[in-house]
């Protein structure tokens, strides 16, 4: 199966207002006095296998890499964004650091943090990853390295699906209601959702959108940053028609998205809620919290339904792609890591250590969990695949969407609301 597949309005041109600052004459190079080198290392996995493998992954670049010492740091991944524009307005930035591409990676790039790698990418790697390099393409050169693929739809309990009476996934979302409907009736959430983070539940407007609107319009609107088809209208009241159904886990304005128990992926790991739409992470994020901490035994995934009167590509899927770029200022052997991090043995075991979808096509055959298995099918044969829309409009309009979804939800807010949220963010 091919997961090479280009994201729809991921290789964008470099333009708009940034936050960031230019490029700082503050911070290191990394090279020490006594000739050796240090590099800093920035990612957001901070418990269990994934963890880890960042400690096998930079002990095994310092084996084959003498005098180089790999100094990682893990950030929660709610905080990553915040502190690495931080960082970077600082001059002081970690020499690699998470990516995830879009409006995001191209308002580092137009700042002057990150570093060119068009050149610097070897062969190698070039061919196993193929166009998901693409997801870290800004106005033509290459500012990211990808290492999983992370298409979305819903995971599933299909042993609580089936206790329901719901014997085939949802192809429509008149069907996911129905299934939502028999779920309740047996004292269990339908669907389970961590809004008290934002972007879980603007992760629902996204893929109405990715059903309202065409391909075409999703592309426009990675340059605009702005809503001017009525296509985003559409999505609003579409996601207000599916919330009036209550949908939802109770609290889900308070309930967070991957910490804890009472985590929406906690409520599916404990069987108390049979649903969750989650990128392709989940399944790993899901094992670190049922009670043995395995994988969950009875876990299935079936695409985002189709929505009725759109313009999207029936099978187009939403989804992103997980990277890491080198800082403008690390020094060359941050570029080496990157190559390093990619070959087929790493990528391997980055598959089996987050349980996800590699970037790699030639380690696919470590994914072998059955729920995984189906998004990748599903990921093979999608027309288009587009970038979340808070990546590829940028931190600044991508906040602005998030929080005027969370306020749909909360009641507070409107399907207008959303799309004047964004073009206002757009406009400053």
């Amino acid at each position: 199966m091919n997961t090479r597949k280009i994201l729809a309005g991921a290789a964008l041109a470099v333009a708009g207002t940034l936050a960031l600052g230019g490029c700082a004459a503050g911070g290191g190079s990394g090279q020490n006095a006594d000739g050796s080198v240090t590099l800093t290392l920035w990612h957001n996995s901070t418990t269990g296998d994934g963890k880890k493998y960042w400690e096998d992954i930079a002990a095994a670049f310092e084996a084959a890499n003498p005098g180089v010492t790999v100094e990682i740091q893990a950030v929660q991944n709610e905080e990553m964004d915040g502190k690495l524009q931080t960082a970077l307005n600082s001059g002081d930035a970690p020499d690699l650091f998470m990516a995830r591409g879009g409006g995001k990676l191209a308002d580092i790039v137009t700042a002057g943090q990150a570093m060119d790698l068009t050149d610097k990418i070897s062969a190698d790697a070039k061919t196993a990853l193929g166009s998901s390099l693409s997801a870290f393409v800004i106005d033509g050169k290459n500012y990211g390295m990808p290492v999983a693929v992370l298409p979305s739809g819903i995971f599933t309990s299909q042993d609580l699906l089936t206790a329901a009476g719901v014997t085939s996934a949802p192809t429509t979302i008149d069907e996911l209601e129905a299934a939502n409907a028999k779920i309740k009736a047996t004292g269990v959430a339908p669907i389970a959702v961590g809004a008290k983070d934002a972007w879980p539940a603007a992760h629902w407007y996204y893929n109405f959108a990715l059903r309202a609107c065409s391909k075409d319009v999703l592309d426009s609107a990675a340059a605009s940053r702005s809503f001017d088809d009525p296509c985003w209208l559409k999505a609003g009241e579409d996601l207000q028609s599916f919330l009036a159904t209550q949908p939802f886990n109770d609290g889900f304005l308070t309930t967070a998205a991957q910490q804890g128990a009472g985590s929406s992926a906690g409520l599916l790991a404990n069987h108390q809620a049979a649903m969750e739409l989650m990128g392709a992470w989940d399944p790993g994020v899901i094992a670190s919290l049922t009670p043995d901490e395995q994988p969950l035994a009875d876990l299935g995934w079936f695409p985002f339904p189709e929505v009725s009167g759109g313009d999207g590509e029936p099978g187009a899927m939403m989804g992103g792609v997980d990277g890491y770029s080198c800082w403008v200022n690390a020094p060359a052997q941050c570029t080496d890591f990157l190559n390093f991090l990619v070959n087929k043995e790493n990528q391997e075991a980055y598959a089996k250590a987050f349980q996800t979808l590699p970037a790699s096509s030639e380690a696919e055959g470590a994914v072998t969990t059955p729920a995984l298995k189906s998004v990748l099918e599903a990921y093979s044969k999608a027309p288009y695949v587009s970038v979340w829309l808070d990546t590829l409009y940028g931190q600044n309009v991508g906040n602005a969407l998030n929080v005027a979804v969370v306020d749909m939800f909360a009641g507070k807010g409107s399907p207008q609301g959303i799309v004047d949220a964004v073009n206002a963010a757009a406009s400053r």
